[in-house]
C-alpha cells in the first residue's frame, strides 16, 4: 500500500509540474484553473498524511513554473508569489474568519478585479523604467524590459511625487476586440490563429524581436505597488498614488468594511464582466491595511491576507453538427465536436474536446444534440452536457472510428488507458510531423527559426522525415521552396516560398542547437512519460547517451523519482531499431550526448550564509553580485528576517530595508568589504 502511495504523489508531482510549465512559460495551459486546484490539494492531503515521501520542491510549496533561458534570468527583489484560490462563498468566509481570528474586525478589505493576463513585475528607479520581470518560479524571472517598454499605457518615466525606488506587479492582456482583429490578420496571411487573449499575450511578451513584440496589441494594469513602507499606510492608498504617476491602475477597485459587501462586490461583476472589453477570471480580495498585511503574514507559496475568489466557468448552449479526429505526436487520437458557432466570454466557439471513448459514452452525446460548451478556466472549449428534452428522436449514439483518419492503420488502445492510438508510429503524418514540432520547440532545441509552418513545408516537400533529417538540410534545398495555404474562413488559397533570410535562419538554428546540453536532447527526443523534470534526473543518473541506451529496467526503477511505467517506456523507445537509427545520426550530428560536469565553485567562503542585495554598485551589477555570491557557496534572498547572513549593500539602498537590518541587527557589508571578503 505504501509504495502505491508514494508512486501516487510521484506520478501527482510530475503531473502538477507539467502542468506548471505549460501555463507559466509555455502559455499553454491543458487543464483549467479548477482542475490544477483539486490536483493541487490531493496531492496536499497525500503529503500531509504521509510527508515521508514528499518530493523535493513539490509544487505544493513553490510557485508558478520553471524559467526559460531565453532570456536572463534575475532575481526578484521579492518573491512573487501566487494567490490561493476559491470557488465558492463558504470559503470565502473561511477565510475571513481566519483573517478575523488573527486580527480582530477593525480593518477593510480591497476588492480588485482578478485580470486574466500574464504577471508582470516592473521596476522603476528615479522615475525611469529600468526593468521587468516575468513571475518565472516565483523567486526569479525573465528579463522582459526591452519587450514591456513596447506596451503604450506602461510610462517609460513615471510623473509627479514618485519615490526614489518602486516595484509595481500587474497583468498583462490584449482586449478581446484587438485580439480577434489579430487573428484574423494572422488567418490572411496563412498563420494559424492564436487560441485566446492570455495565450497570446503571454507568447508576444516572450518573443526575441522587439519590433514585432510592438506590432502586437498588448495592454497592461498594475495592481500591486512594492517600495518605501512607510510611505503608504494601505494597498488602496499606494494604488491612487501609483495612478497618480501615471501608470495605469483600474478604477474599478473598492474598499469592502466586510465579507458581506466583499460578496456584494463578486456578485456584481460576474454578470458585469460580459461587458468589459478584456478577460477577467475572478476578484483579488486583499486586507487593506499594510501593518495589518505583515501582522498576518505569508504561507510558503501565497499570503495570508489574500485570496482569489474564481468565477464559475460560463456556459452556452449550440448544435453538435460533426465529429472529427486529430491524431498528436505521441499518435493518441482525439475526438473533437465541430458546433455551430456560439459566443462564449467573449470569443466565438466553433470546435470543442471531447477528449476519448469514454467522455462520450459518458456524455451519450449524438450528433445534432443540442450541448452545453465550457471553457475549462475560461481557456480550453468543452462539451460538458447534453440538453435531451432536444434530442432529436432518430439521434444515433456515436460511433468511434477503427481506423487511423490520417494513415488508415488499425486503431489500438493501450491497458489502462482512455484514449485509443494509432500504432504507426513512422508512417502517420501528423505523429512524425508533432515529434518533430516537440524536438525543435523551446524547451528541447529551441530552434525558434522553425515553427508548424515551416515544419509542414520541409515535411510534404520530403526534405523531414524525422528530426535527425534536420541536421541533413541546406541551403539549396530550401531557398526558395514553396507551399500553398488555403485560408479555413475564406477558402482562398495562396503560394508561400522561403526565401534567403529564412533559409539561413533555419541552417543557423540548427547549428546552434548542437551546443544544447544533453539533458534537453533527451527530453527533445519526445520519449513517452519524459518530461523535461525526468529528462534531467536520467541525464544526471546515467551521464550519457549510450549508458541510458544499455539500462535495464532494474536500474531505471533504481534512479529516483523514476517508476516502472517511466522505466518501462524509456526500455521500449531504446528497444526500438528506428529510434536507435535516430540517435546514431543525432550524435553524428554532433548533437550533447554527454552530461557536462557542474562547474566548480570558486570557494565555498560563503557557505550556509543567506544575503540580500541592495543599492547601487560601482564594480559590479547587481545580477553579477549575485552570481558571485552563488559561485562561492553563498544563497541569495529577496527580503530581510533574523535567518539573513547579511546585506551586501551599495549606493541608494533603501531606508526601510536599513532600518529593518538595525531593528534585526542584521550586518551590512559594503562592496569593498564583500570583495574583500570572497579573496579571502
Amino acid at each position: 500500500m505504501s509504495a502505491e502511495i508514494k508512486q501516487k504523489i510521484i506520478d501527482l508531482t510530475h503531473s502538477l509540474r507539467q502542468h506548471n510549465y505549460n501555463y507559466y512559460v509555455l502559455a499553454q495551459p491543458t487543464i483549467s484553473d479548477r482542475e490544477f486546484d483539486q490536483l493541487l490539494k490531493d496531492l496536499e492531503a497525500l503529503e500531509m498524511a504521509y510527508p515521508q515521501y514528499k518530493q523535493e520542491n513539490s509544487p505544493t510549496s513553490v510557485v508558478g513554473g520553471e524559467v526559460t533561458k531565453d532570456f536572463n534570468t534575475i532575481a526578484h527583489d521579492t518573491p512573487m508569489l501566487s494567490l490561493s484560490n476559491t470557488y465558492s462563498k463558504e470559503e470565502l468566509i473561511d477565510f475571513d474568519n481566519r483573517v478575523r481570528k488573527a486580527i480582530g474586525d477593525d480593518f477593510k478589505y480591497t476588492c480588485e478585479l482578478k485580470f486574466d493576463g500574464f504577471a508582470i513585475g516592473i521596476k522603476y528607479i528615479n522615475g525611469k523604467l529600468t526593468r521587468a520581470l516575468t513571475r518565472g518560479d516565483g523567486v526569479q524571472g525573465d528579463d522582459v524590459t526591452t519587450n514591456v517598454k513596447t506596451i503604450r499605457s506602461i510610462p517609460h518615466q513615471l510623473v509627479g511625487d514618485f519615490p526614489e525606488e518602486v516595484e509595481v506587479r500587474g497583468e498583462i492582456f490584449m482586449h478581446r476586440k484587438a485580439f480577434e482583429r489579430m487573428n484574423s490578420e494572422r488567418i490572411a496571411a496563412g498563420e494559424k490563429p492564436f487560441a485566446n487573449p492570455r495565450n497570446s499575450a503571454a507568447g508576444t511578451i516572450k518573443m526575441q524581436e522587439q519590433s514585432e513584440v510592438a506590432k502586437r496589441p498588448l495592454d497592461a494594469y498594475l495592481y500591486h505597488v512594492i517600495g518605501d513602507e512607510n510611505r503608504f499606510r494601505s494597498h488602496h492608498e499606494s494604488l491612487v498614488e501609483a495612478k497618480s504617476w501615471g501608470l495605469p491602475v483600474s478604477d474599478e477597485m473598492r474598499l469592502a468594511g466586510n465579507i458581506d459587501e466583499v460578496w456584494d462586490y463578486i456578485s456584481s461583476w460576474d454578470e458585469k464582466r460580459k461587458n468589459l472589453s478584456y478577460d477577467i477570471d475572478g476578484i483579488v480580495v486583499k486586507v487593506n491595511n499594510f501593518n495589518l498585511q505583515h501582522d498576518l503574514g505569508f504561507t510558503a507559496k501565497s499570503p495570508r491576507w489574500a485570496i482569489a475568489y474564481k468565477f464559475e466557468t460560463e456556459r452556452a448552449e449550440t448544435i453538435l453538427n460533426s465529429i472529427s479526429y486529430q491524431v498528436g505526436r505521441t499518435g493518441a487520437v482525439t475526438p473533437v465536436a465541430n458546433l455551430e458557432p456560439v459566443l462564449l466570454l467573449g470569443t466565438t466557439v466553433k470546435r470543442a474536446s471531447l477528449h476519448n471513448a469514454d467522455i462520450i459514452s459518458q456524455l451519450d452525446v449524438r450528433i445534432g444534440d443540442s450541448v452545453y460548451v465550457e471553457k475549462g478556466g475560461e481557456i480550453i472549449p468543452k462539451i460538458v452536457g447534453v440538453n435531451l428534452d432536444l434530442r432529436q428522436p432518430d439521434a444515433q449514439p456515436v460511433s468511434l472510428i477503427h481506423k487511423c483518419p490520417e494513415c488508415g492503420s488499425v486503431l489500438e488502445r493501450k491497458v489502462g488507458e482512455a484514449a485509443h492510438y494509432c500504432p504507426n508510429d513512422v508512417g502517420c503524418p501528423p505523429q512524425i510531423k508533432g515529434r518533430i514540432e516537440h524536438f525543435i520547440s523551446r524547451k528541447a532545441m529551441d530552434i525558434d527559426s522553425l515553427g508548424e509552418g515551416k515544419i509542414d513545408m520541409l515535411y510534404e516537400a520530403g526534405l523531414l522525415s524525422n528530426a535527425a533529417d534536420l541536421y541533413t538540410l541546406t541551403f539549396d534545398q530550401l531557398n526558395g521552396l514553396k507551399k500553398s495555404i488555403t485560408n479555413e474562413e475564406t477558402g482562398e488559397t495562396r503560394e508561400v516560398s522561403l526565401r534567403e533570410k529564412s533559409a539561413q535562419k533555419i541552417l543557423d538554428g540548427v547549428e546552434a542547437s548542437k551546443t544544447i546540453s544533453f539533458d534537453r536532447v533527451l527530453y527533445a527526443l519526445g520519449i513517452r512519460f519524459v518530461g523535461s523534470t525526468v529528462a534531467k534526473k536520467l541525464a544526471s543518473a546515467f551521464s550519457t547517451m549510450n549508458s541510458l541506451m544499455d539500462a535495464t529496467l532494474e536500474s531505471l526503477i533504481a534512479v529516483d523519482e523514476i517508476g516502472e511505467k517511466i522505466a518501462q517506456s524509456v526500455v521500449t523507445y531504446f528497444g526500438d531499431e528506428s529510434n536507435q537509427n535516430i540517435i546514431n545520426q543525432l550524435q553524428e550530428a554532433g548533437l550533447q550526448m554527454e552530461q557536462q560536469a557542474p562547474q566548480a565553485k570558486a570557494s565555498s567562503i560563503l557557505e550556509g550564509k543567506k544575503i540580500v542585495v541592495s543599492g547601487v554598485f560601482t564594480n559590479f551589477s547587481r545580477n553579477e553580485l549575485k552570481k558571485e555570491i552563488e559561485n562561492h557557496g553563498g544563497q541569495n534572498v529577496g527580503s530581510i528576517s533574523a535567518k539573513t547572513s547579511f546585506i551586501l549593500a551599495g549606493e541608494n539602498m533603501g531606508p526601510a530595508k536599513l532600518q529593518k537590518a538595525e531593528k534585526l541587527g542584521v550586518p551590512i557589508v559594503s562592496e569593498e568589504e564583500f570583495i574583500q571578503m570572497i579573496n579571502g
